[in-house]
C-alpha cells in the first residue's frame, strides 16, 4: 500500500474535516492527528485520546464475538439460528444459518435497509431510540419483516442480522451481548477505551456525532442509545490498531476461526471491494477493512497484512471521513 501521509493531512484540512486520523506501519506510527472540534457547543478541540462513534465497524467485533462462541462449541457455523430464536422473529426463515447471517446472505427483511434510499439524517427508526437499551429490546423492531430472497443464496448488506448474531450470542452465552464483546473481544485486544456506552450519558471523552458541517444538533435522536451487533462502538484509533494487532496475531480467536472470517464469501462489484464474514475485503490484495456510516458517523480503519500498514479514520459527521479516504483510493 502507497501511502501519502501529508495527503492525508492535507486532505484533512482541506475538507474541514473534524475527527482523527491513524497510520501505522509496524510498530512506527506515520500520522496521528485530530481535527476540528469534538464538542462544538463548548469548543472543546478534537484529540487522538477522544473515542469516536465506529457505527458498523462493530460489526467485525460482534463476527469474533460469534466466533468464540463457535469455538467453545456453543453454536456451530452452520447452525440455523431457529432453535435459538424459538416463537421469536416468525418470520425469519427457519434455514436461516449463523454462517448465512454473517455473509449477509440471510435473506432477512432488514430494520435499516440501506438500499432502501432517503438521507442518513433520517428518522428511521419505529421505536423511541430510548427503548433500545438491550439486545433484547431490539426484537419489535426486527420483527414484522418478510423474508425477502431465500437463505444462503444472494449477499445484500443487511443490518438486522447482525442484530439477530447479537441475539443469538446472548441468548446462547447468558450474557449481555456488549459485555460479550467486551470480555471477548475488546479486553483480549487491549482495547481499553472502547465501548458500548448510552448516548445519553456520553463521557466527557467521546466526540459528538453531528448531522452537518456545522451547527450543534448531534445524532442522539437517530440511533439506539445503546448500540447492539449492527453497531454502537466508541473507540479510539490507537484502539483500532490494537484490534488489527490481536486479530493478525490470533489472541482474540484462533487462526482458523479468523481464517473462516477473512474468507471472500462475495463479491460486491459497487463496492469494489469482496465481503467476507463481518470483514469487507479488497478485492486484489489481502487487506482487511471495516467501515461505519451512519447519521453523525464515518469512520473505515485497515489493515494490509503485506506491509502491516493500519490506516484508521474516524468523523464526527456521516460524510467526513470519505474525502480524507480519497487520498488513498486516488
Amino acid at each position: 500500500m502507497a501511502l501519502d501521509t501529508a495527503a492525508l493531512h492535507a486532505a484533512a484540512l482541506d475538507s474541514g474535516f473534524t475527527g482523527a486520523v491513524r497510520v501505522d506501519r509496524g510498530d512506527e506510527v506515520l500520522l496521528d492527528r485530530a481535527y476540528g472540534l469534538a464538542d462544538r457547543a463548548h469548543g472543546v478541540p478534537a484529540t487522538t485520546e477522544h473515542r469516536y462513534g465506529v457505527a458498523s465497524v462493530a460489526k467485525g467485533m460482534t463476527a469474533l464475538a460469534v466466533a468464540s462462541l463457535v469455538e467453545e462449541g456453543r453454536l456451530g457455523w452452520a447452525d440455523p439460528v431457529r432453535p435459538v430464536l424459538g416463537d421469536d422473529l416468525p418470520l425469519v426463515d427457519d434455514a436461516v444459518t449463523v454462517d448465512d447471517l454473517l455473509s449477509h446472505r440471510s435473506g432477512i427483511g432488514d430494520y435499516l435497509d440501506e438500499a432502501a434510499g432517503g438521507d442518513v439524517a433520517d428518522h428511521v427508526l419505529t421505536r423511541p431510540v430510548h427503548e433500545l437499551d438491550d439486545t433484547e429490546a431490539f426484537l419489535p423492531e426486527l420483527d414484522g419483516r418478510p423474508q425477502v430472497s431465500t437463505p444462503g443464496a444472494t449477499f445484500a448488506y443487511n443490518n438486522s442480522g447482525f442484530v439477530l448474531l447479537a441475539l443469538v450470542a446472548q441468548r446462547v452465552a447468558g450474557t449481555a451481548f456488549t459485555d460479550l464483546v467486551r470480555e471477548r473481544v475488546l479486553e483480549p485486544a487491549g482495547m481499553r477505551r472502547s465501548g458500548y456506552p448510552r448516548s445519553d450519558e456520553l463521557p466527557g471523552d467521546v466526540a459528538r456525532g453531528y448531522l452537518a458541517a456545522d451547527g450543534l444538533r448531534t445524532n442522539v435522536l437517530h440511533l439506539p442509545v445503546r448500540g447492539s451487533g449492527d453497531g454502537g462502538l466508541v473507540t479510539t484509533t490507537a484502539d483500532l490498531t490494537r484490534f488489527w494487532r490481536a486479530l493478525r496475531a490470533h489472541r482474540i480467536v484462533t487462526e482458523p476461526s479468523v481464517r473462516h472470517l477473512l474468507e471472500p464469501t462475495a463479491d460486491v462489484p459497487d463496492e469494489q471491494m469482496r465481503y467476507g464474514r463481518g470483514f469487507w475485503l479488497a478485492a486484489d490484495s489481502g487487506t482487511a477493512v471495516l467501515e461505519g456510516y451512519d447519521a453523525g458517523v464515518s469512520a473505515r480503519t485497515s489493515h494490509d497484512p503485506d506491509g502491516d500498514v493500519v490506516v484508521t479514520v474516524v468523523a464526527t459527521t456521516a460524510e467526513g471521513a470519505w474525502p480524507v479516504l480519497e487520498v488513498l483510493a486516488g
